[in-house]
């Protein structure tokens, strides 16, 4: 009997044994037992195929680790940019693809690491009611690309954003300059109206501001102002609703747009309709 129950034991220890070795054959080899190509192409396995964008930015940074001065680290450096970038973690695609243009700054993919940093900034500045430092860091970067890298395929790209960005900018001092206006802020909607026509004169909201100008310096009794604002809303905008409101705005005061007094519209009107710079 005891005979019988120590064979069975030693039976069920080699059968564990042979399921522990079976689990041990199908392991995964460790990564540094991996050549840096091997590990790269896993990553990209991870980001094509599986979608794990995360995993892949993981995998990526191990060939730079592993093998920090070989080709495939360069590569891998973007890549990891990349995968960064796709998964929404910003920061860390910001680092990698610095890192990039630090180390490789006349490589070919250069333009792309400083395309993929402005990126990182530009797809958190779709709400107008965010920090608008992440806009001023997007247009920084942007501008960047443009300047530093204007015959690469990213520069197009970075113009078109960098306008959209732009007029985000001025969105944001409209969306402040309606909110004094409503609530009988004059002055303060009036600094806000100014900075567009002044400093965002590029955007779409120029002719809204101008016209706005017209409604809080009326209600201020500034009317030379007002015709002033007119005046350029005309000169430029003839054929939009903001002008053809703001005329009404003036002939229910009795007035016309004119550039009388020398005021900064009028200084704006000189400026921009008779080229005397002042």
């Amino acid at each position: 009997m005891g005979k019988s129950r120590s064979l069975k034991g030693l039976v069920g220890a080699l059968a564990a044994l042979a399921v522990l070795s079976s689990c041990g054959g199908n392991r995964e080899p460790a990564l540094e037992s991996l050549t840096a190509e091997d590990i790269y192409k896993k990553a990209e396995f991870e980001l094509e195929t599986t979608r794990n964008a995360d995993d892949a930015a993981v995998l990526f940074g191990e060939v730079e680790r592993l093998y920090p001065y070989s080709e495939w680290a360069k590569r891998a450096l973007i890549m990891q940019a990349y995968a960064y970038y796709i998964d929404k973690d910003y920061e860390n695609s910001r680092s990698s693809a610095q890192r990039y243009i630090d180390f490789y700054p006349a490589d070919e993919d250069a333009a792309y690491a400083q395309y993929l940093l402005a990126l990182s900034y530009y797809d958190q500045i779709d709400l107008i009611g965010r920090d608008q430092g992440l806009t001023y860091q997007a247009l920084q970067a942007l501008r960047t690309v443009i300047e530093r890298y204007p015959d690469s395929e990213y520069a197009q790209s970075a113009i078109l954003k960098f306008d959209l960005a732009f007029n985000h900018l001025a969105a944001k001092e409209m969306e402040i300059g309606r909110y004094y206006l409503k609530r009988g802020h004059y002055t303060a909607a009036i600094n806000r109206f100014r900075v567009v026509v002044e400093d965002f004169q590029t955007t779409t909201h120029t002719a809204e501001a101008l016209y706005r100008l017209i409604e809080a310096y009326l209600s201020l009794g500034l009317d030379h102002e007002a015709q002033a604002a007119g005046a350029i809303l005309g000169f430029n905008y003839q054929s939009t609703e903001w002008y053809e409101d703001g005329y009404k705005l003036l002939q229910g005061k009795g007035l016309e747009p004119d550039v009388l007094g020398t005021g900064w519209l009028q200084a704006i009107y000189r400026q921009m309709v008779k080229g005397e710079w002042l």
